[in-house]
């Protein structure tokens, strides 16, 4: 399992041109799933997720969470994090989870932030999404598991 997020001020993601999700003053996270990945991994990755300090405190150190700061998460499933650019340049994703088995971890990981306390909202798995985001910072971190 890999995410990326970002810190942002807001973000809005829309489904052929109707808006599905918004959030204000917290996470996108674009969520991807590898093959053999397991539920275990998407809890832990909601768990680094809820608990990574990247907004500042009173001092402007980077020492505070979404939950610290009542902030929120968009999450969003990204296949294309996976997508493999070494031989070539049209990316293989042969390295991505098929959507059936991919979906009810994106759906576990959703659910483990919500029970850790992160409101959450997220796109339409599998769907042509659009993104508009304010980012903060910008500040981007990568985990891997």
């Amino acid at each position: 399992m890999k995410f990326v997020a970002q810190r942002v001020l807001c973000a809005k993601l829309t489904v052929n041109g109707q808006p599905v999700s918004e959030i204000g003053r917290g996470l996108v996270v674009f969520f991807g799933i590898r093959t053999g990945d397991v539920f275990k991994q998407a809890a832990k990755c909601a768990e680094k997720i809820a608990n990574l300090r990247v907004f500042e405190d009173e001092a402007g150190k980077m020492n505070r969470s979404v939950l610290d700061v009542g902030g929120e998460v968009l999450l969003v499933s990204q296949f294309t994090l996976y997508g493999d650019v070494r031989k070539g340049n049209r990316p293989s994703f042969t390295e991505a989870e098929r959507p059936a088995e991919a979906e009810p971890l994106f759906l576990a990981a959703a659910e483990e932030l919500r029970r850790l306390g992160v409101p959450v909202k997220t796109g339409i798995f599998g769907a042509d999404m659009k993104i508009a985001q304010t980012n903060d910072g910008p500040v981007t971190i990568i985990y891997e598991i």
